[in-house]
């Protein structure tokens, strides 16, 4: 920002384990998206390196990345970001048709619930329905890895705890890599493991020895 640097993130050590859900918490501005950023390969760190089985993503080309993204990681985010002209399973088949080895988007939507809205444009759906239809496109492809970006920060507490819940199935079900920003310390329960942020440092994890129901959660 002009002549004074900013560091969004500093001194961060830290691994996501295959299967394992993670909630990452932290205030606004504490670097927890940028965070899920440079794992998802959004984002590139300017020191340090990122690894994924392996390969450093710190030295990928932007093409490398692009693929990185496509074949391993599905995203998730506050705002749908679904097509307004699309159906459900289209807004689904947009990630299954560029997919190596995809889900049908009938079984995605069924996996989050959606069978019987296949059809419907996103402006016939609720707020969690269409969350939901965001959740079927990014596991539709088969992800290594799932990023969510505060996925229930547009949504009222009963919405939010079922958008919750899939998340919690679709992780136990498909034993995808997940990992959940919030703001909403309450949803840490949910986690194998808790990463707490501030000041664009890692200040705690914490390691569940059992996850909560959603139902349990204090919203």
């Amino acid at each position: 920002m002009g002549e004074i640097t900013v560091h969004a993130l500093k001194n961060v050590d830290f691994e996501l384990f295959e299967g394992e859900m993670t909630v990452l918490l932290g205030a606004s501005g504490s670097g927890k998206s940028t965070l899920l950023n440079i794992i998802g390969g959004l984002d590139v760190a300017s020191s340090g390196d990122v690894i994924y089985r392996d390969q450093n993503l710190h030295e990928f080309s932007d093409r490398a990345l692009t693929d990185y993204r496509r074949a391993h990681v599905g995203f998730v985010f506050q705002f749908y970001n679904l097509i307004s002209s699309l159906t459900a399973k289209e807004n689904v088949a947009l990630v299954t048709d560029i997919a190596s080895d995809p889900m049908s988007p009938i079984e995605a939507l069924a996996l989050v619930g959606l069978e019987d809205r296949v059809n419907h444009f996103p402006s016939q759906l609720s707020g969690g329905e269409q969350q939901r239809v965001a959740i079927a496109r990014a596991i539709a492809k088969r992800p290594s890895i799932l990023l969510c970006d505060e996925p229930t920060g547009a949504l009222d507490a009963e919405t939010g705890k079922l958008v919750l819940s899939v998340l919690d199935q679709v992780n136990c079900q498909t034993q995808t890599t997940t990992a959940i920003i919030t703001h909403n310390a309450s949803i840490g329960a949910l986690g194998d493991v808790v990463v707490r942020m501030s000041s664009g440092e890692i200040a705690e994890r914490i390691e569940n020895t059992s996850r909560a129901n959603v139902d349990d959660i204090e919203w």
